[in-house]
Order: structure tokens, then C-alpha cells, then sequence
């Protein structure tokens, strides 16, 4: 009779990215591919001590075989028996180490293809080749975010690793401008290239100045901790001010948890103006990891009242998700508050790396070309997980349209609705991550504060743009 194969002969190990959940496709976390190859990886490492440790019982076993010859004349049946019986057993854990090692070798095989297959996408990426070029506006070169195009994420991550000028629409400058911050194609690096253009005398207004902070209005409501209530309670700061962020002090069962709300862009006419969440706070968030913004926000918490042992939750939405994650690796910011935990709505945060403890989630949808901005995806490891949203994006009658009807910050809080509910492995590994922090919510201490940019050091002549509207996020 033909024996079984050994398990996992034929093939390497696959691990399988999440299953979509509905409209929702999910990347990261404890379901992702890299937390996976974390948890096989440590498998295969244990499977190899143990293949170690069976061949040194196979050669004390043949040792043994060995040593029983000289008996097996005193009493042939019986001795021949045993020499038998132990080497059968040798044999048998042969197998078994056979088969062992075979797991082990698949599992390393899989995540060197894996890796393989990342180094490939990589190096692609570098020499320029990307998706195919956005449906564009032809007055201005730029995408055209009304057009619906399906896959503007995707499409935005590589139109920036090879036509940065796209970056315009975000920063509200002219296109031409990107010609004189050394943009010679190839792949971008947003960061550099935003400090270019700061250093051109024209666009000197991009570079960051100091915040200051003052306190404005406190009060004490019923708030909703879900990821779908902050964004909620973010949308409101977002429309009824004017560059201010919150800070909620939450009292979980004697425990405070604070959080903070940055909003996402409001247009300044013209931008680096006193509102540092203007389009030049835009610049600040990715070329210069909001180093003034960050300052002003550990302030602000400093005024509330809030304790470096205290765990700290920070959200944000577009522009505002970009200072939150910029928090994650702010070393100063760390050294003074626990931040636990970050969410974002249609952020460009894929080229910002998390301190190790710091959990996040990012919700982006597949026709929001905004958090393709920086033309980088957002990494999968178990901390991190970005859920997708899939469902069609429409524009309510008489809605302006902005950065396209999938930015809208209330769309992202329909999609977080279905976060919360999803029973998929890593996003309720997420919400579950968010709720034992901030608890079940309720009434809670919420402050505003408002964030105001120094002047800038000379007046200077802006040579106008269309008119913006606060719909943009």
C-alpha cells in the first residue's frame, strides 16, 4: 500500500490575504498576510528545534539498534525482535521528521515569494512603472475628482510615483510651480519634493511656522466612542470652526482616556494664512511630519489637563489624519503622552511608519484618490489595518462635489458603521483595540482649542486660483 504524502508535500505555504466582508476589503492586522508569515515564520522556527530534536532521538535510536547485536545469540527470537522493533520506531520518527521539515521548508518558501513578489512591486515602482493615468482635467493637467473613475486610489498611488505635479490640487499652487522644485520624474519622494518647492522664494508660505494655542469653548455631552461616533463628532468640529481641534477627556470607571479631533483641510484664500489646517498645513503634514502641529496638539493636551500615563486616542480626516498618524512617530509627542491608537478617513499615511504600540486604523475607499497622495500604500503588519470601501460613491443633489464624492467625511462614517458591526478577524481585533481604551463612552468633558500659524515675515503676491469651498473635505 502507497504511503500518504508527507503533509504539505507539493506545494509552499500561501497565506491568504482577509476576505472581503460585504463592501468592505480589508488589508492588515491579525488576519493579514504579514501577521501570518509573523505566526507561521515563529511556527517554522519551533518545527525546526523539534526537527532537531527527533534526529538526535533517531540516532540514539540506532545507537540502541546497535548496541542490542551482541545480545540478540543469547535468545535470537526475542533479541531479533527488539533489534526490529527499535529500528521500525528510528524509521517511524524519520517520517514524522520528514514531514516536519517539509512543513517548515514550505512555510519559508511561501513568505520568500512573498518577499520576492514585494522587492518586485518596489523596484517597479522606482523605474516609474505604474496604473495607468487619471481621466484629467484639461484646464489644469489634474485629476478630475467628479469623474467617478473606479480605482482612483490605486491609480493616484501611481500617477505620484510618476507625475508629482498631481500633488498641486492638494497644496493649492499652480502647477507650473512643481517645475521649479526640481521634478525630473521617476518616482517621488512627496516629502522632498514639498521641501523643494518650500524653498522657492514664491512658495516660501509652504514652509511651517509656529503654532500658538489658546483655549476656546468647554462643555459636557453624551459622545459616542465608536469609530463611526468620533467621526461624527469630528465632522462637527470641522464645520463649525474655523482651525481648531478637540480634546475629549473620557472617564473610564475612575480611568481617564483622552482623545483628539483634527480636522481635515479648510482652504485658505490664500493658503499659509493663520489657519494652520489650511492647504500649507498640508505641506507641513507630509513634507515636514507636522512638527508644529504636533507641538500645538501636545499643548493643547497639556491645557486639558491630560497625564503622560493616560492612554490617548487621535483621529483624523484628510489632512487631520495625516497630523494624527504623524503623532505615532513623533518622538517628543511620545515622550509626553500614550498614544494607543490612531484612526484616519481618507489620509495619504502610507509613508509613515508607527512607533511599535501604537495601533491604527485607516479607512480609504477605492474611488478616493486623496489617500493615494503620497503614492505609497499603507503598510500590513498585525497593528495596522486599512479596511476599503467598495461602494458606490455619489454626490447628494446640490452637494458640491470638493475632492470628489468619495472623500466626503460622511460617507467614510457610513463605512465605519460597518466596521463596527464586521465580525471579520482583524477588523474586530481593531474596534475591540479601540473600545478597551476608550470604554463604552458617554458624557464627557469636550474642549476646543484653536490653532493659530504666525504671521509670515513679509507680505507676498499670490497669483490666484479658482475659488475653494470648505466642501473639499
Amino acid at each position: 500500500m502507497a504511503e500518504a504524502a508527507p503533509v504539505g508535500a507539493g506545494s509552499a505555504y500561501s497565506p491568504k490575504p482577509p476576505e472581503p466582508d460585504g463592501s468592505l476589503l480589508i488589508r492588515g492586522g491579525v488576519g493579514g498576510i504579514s501577521f501570518q508569515f509573523e505566526e507561521l515564520l515563529a511556527g517554522a522556527a519551533l518545527l525546526e528545534e523539534l526537527v532537531q530534536e527527533l534526529r538526535g532521538i533517531e540516532t540514539e535510536a540506532e545507537a540502541v539498534r546497535t548496541a542490542l547485536f551482541p545480545f540478540q545469540a543469547a535468545s535470537y527470537a526475542s533479541g531479533s525482535r527488539a533489534i526490529i522493533s527499535v529500528g521500525e520506531s528510528a524509521r517511524e520518527i524519520g517520517k514524522v521528521r520528514d514531514q516536519l521539515q517539509g512543513i517548515g521548508n514550505g512555510v519559508r518558501a511561501s513568505h520568500r515569494e512573498y518577499e520576492f513578489a514585494e522587492v518586485r512591486a518596489t523596484i517597479a515602482a522606482r523605474l516609474g512603472i505604474r496604473l495607468p493615468d487619471f481621466i484629467t482635467n484639461p484646464s489644469v493637467g489634474l485629476p478630475n475628482p467628479v469623474a467617478g473613475l473606479s480605482g482612483a486610489r490605486d491609480a493616484m498611488e501611481g500617477v505620484v510615483q510618476g507625475h508629482s505635479g498631481t500633488l498641486a490640487l492638494l497644496l493649492g499652487v499652480p502647477t507650473a510651480a512643481f517645475n521649479f522644485a526640481g521634478n525630473t520624474g521617476g518616482r517621488a519622494d512627496v516629502g522632498a519634493l514639498i521641501r523643494g518647492l518650500a524653498a522657492t522664494p514664491a512658495l516660501a508660505f509652504l514652509k511651517p511656522r509656529p503654532v500658538a494655542v489658546s483655549a476656546g469653548e468647554s462643555a459636557v455631552k453624551e459622545v459616542d466612542t465608536s469609530v463611526a461616533g468620533l467621526l461624527r463628532e469630528l465632522g462637527d468640529v470641522w464645520e463649525t470652526t474655523s482651525g481648531e481641534i478637540e480634546i475629549v477627556q473620557l472617564d473610564k470607571g475612575g480611568e481617564r482616556a483622552w482623545v483628539v479631533l483634527i480636522p481635515g483641510t479648510q482652504p485658505g484664500s490664500p493658503p499659509g494664512g493663520s489657519n494652520p489646517l489650511d492647504e500649507a498645513g498640508i505641506a507641513e503634514a507630509l513634507g515636514y511630519n507636522s512638527g508644529e502641529t504636533g507641538k500645538a496638539v501636545r499643548e493643547a493636551l497639556r491645557a486639558a489637563g491630560a497625564a503622560a500615563s493616560e492612554p490617548v486616542v487621535a483621529v483624523g480626516h484628510s489632512q487631520g489624519g495625516i497630523h494624527a498618524m504623524n503623532l505615532s512617530q513623533d518622538r517628543a509627542f511620545l515622550a509626553e503622552y500614550n498614544l494607543k491608537f490612531v484612526v484616519t478617513a481618507g489620509s495619504p499615511v502610507g509613508g509613515i511608519t508607527p512607533q511599535d504600540g501604537v495601533g491604527s486604523l485607516h479607512l480609504e475607499h477605492q474611488d478616493d484618490w486623496v489617500p493615494g497622495a503620497d503614492g505609497t500604500p499603507n503598510g500590513d503588519t498585525k497593528d495596522r489595518v486599512t479596511v476599503t470601501m467598495t461602494n458606490p460613491a455619489v454626490l447628494a443633489p446640490g452637494e458640491e462635489p470638493g475632492l470628489g464624492p468619495a472623500h466626503r467625511l460622511s460617507g467614510y462614517e457610513e463605512g465605519a458603521r460597518l466596521v463596527q458591526a464586521s465580525s471579520a478577524p482583524s477588523l474586530a481585533a481593531s474596534t475591540a483595540t479601540l473600545g478597551a481604551i476608550l470604554g463604552a463612552g458617554g458624557l464627557a468633558k469636550v474642549s476646543r482649542f484653536k490653532l493659530s500659524r504666525q504671521a509670515a515675515e513679509s507680505p507676498r503676491r499670490w497669483p490666484g486660483r479658482p475659488n475653494a469651498s470648505r466642501a473639499l473635505n
